[in-house]
């Protein structure tokens, strides 16, 4: 009898789907980067987007996903294109 696969599984919620883990990776640290080099906090942030002050906290560690809207009015905080947030 053929022994089955171990299930893959993911480090965190960051991607619904393993086959986007990586891209999702690369959106979080590039988030990450873009805050820095702004010289803002993750409580800075969430208060300009109007959240709770660990809003930032739970998305930039993967325990809360960014939906589109959010992702468009970060990229317009952190002065970015959308697309910088995405491997290319």
């Amino acid at each position: 009898m053929k022994k089955a696969k171990p299930a893959e599984t993911r480090k965190s919620r960051k991607a619904r789907t393993a086959k986007f883990q990586g891209a999702y990776d690369t959106l979080l640290e590039r988030l990450i980067a873009a805050r820095e080099k702004k010289g803002l906090t993750q409580h800075q942030v969430s208060s300009m987007m109007g959240r709770s002050p660990n809003f930032m906290t739970k998305c930039e560690s993967g325990q809360r996903t960014i939906d589109v809207t959010e992702l468009l009015e970060l990229a317009q905080i952190y002065s970015k294109p959308v697309s910088y947030f995405f491997p290319s």
